[in-house]
């Protein structure tokens, strides 16, 4: 396979956009290709076979464009459909998200740690299997996130509904003595700003995708895949591509070109 093949990165919208930065960060030379599949925006309500089936249909759709490697950019379609991409694809690196559990047990210095997510990531296998493997000397709060979501995806960052709805969701967390905050939903970076202004001094937010962007890395590099550039940046939308072109500026950056995905 080319060394300068496309990389396909996908979310449930833009919030994987936030995982896309960290990589285009630290792969410059690399080709990237990003699918927000907005037009089913949340996955966090769905059911575990209609995550699996839509991703299913976006890992064939980045093979048809000659993808050299997956990143599934959002935690709820990590948990319910990662596992079923490798064993589709065993030929291509695929990489994954999951919440942070392991670096923010390690962080908290009173061994309470609080997770943002959304309700399917909370409710998977995979996220139970995480607590296992690296909370187990901490104390783990959970708090889904219902409607933080669409916020994103519109754009509303600094609306006071906005913070309102952030208000609520930190508040039982802080109450319960979190010292460390885990953002378990890529588009929750992109509100970490106004979520810092209602944390005290000395809590930790902490996420994933510099982690998930050398981990892309490290796979390139066992397979000779890496590109010497220059890369190119691609955008789709399964949703409103007016919408995702007004917000591309806000959370990539610049503005760019955004096709429509029929799948």
């Amino acid at each position: 396979m080319a060394d300068c093949a496309p990389i396909g990165v996908f979310d449930s919208g833009v919030g994987g956009l936030s995982v896309l930065r960290e990589i285009h960060a630290c792969l410059p030379h690399e080709s990237l290709f990003y699918l927000a599949d907005s037009g089913h925006v949340p996955y966090g309500e769905k059911s575990a076979e209609y995550i699996r089936e839509r991703c299913r249909g976006i890992a064939d759709f980045f093979i048809h464009q000659g993808a050299k490697a997956l990143v599934v950019a959002c935690n709820t379609a990590t948990a319910a459909a990662v596992a079923d991409l490798r064993e589709r694809h065993p030929q291509l690196p695929v990489v994954g998200m999951e919440p942070a559990v392991k670096p923010a047990a390690a962080a908290s210095r009173s061994r309470v740690v609080g997770v943002l997510a959304t309700t399917g990531t909370l409710q998977s296998a995979r996220f139970a299997a995480l607590l296992d493997r690296f909370a187990s000397d901490v104390r783990v709060v959970t708090q889904p996130c219902p409607g933080l979501v669409e916020r994103i995806e519109a754009g509303r960052l600094e609306d006071d509904e906005t913070r309102a709805l952030l208000a609520g969701f930190v508040r039982p967390l802080l109450a319960e003595g979190c010292d460390t905050l885990i953002l378990g939903c890529t588009h929750y970076p992109f509100v970490a700003p106004q979520l810092r202004q209602l944390l005290p001094p000395g809590i930790s937010l902490i996420d994933t995708g510099s982690a998930v962007a050398r981990r892309l890395g490290s796979l390139l590099l066992e397979r000779d895949l890496q590109s010497e550039g220059p890369g190119i940046v691609r955008f789709w939308t399964s949703g409103d591509t007016q919408l995702m072109t007004a917000v591309l500026p806000l959370l990539w950056g610049e503005m760019a070109q955004v096709e429509y995905y029929p799948g």
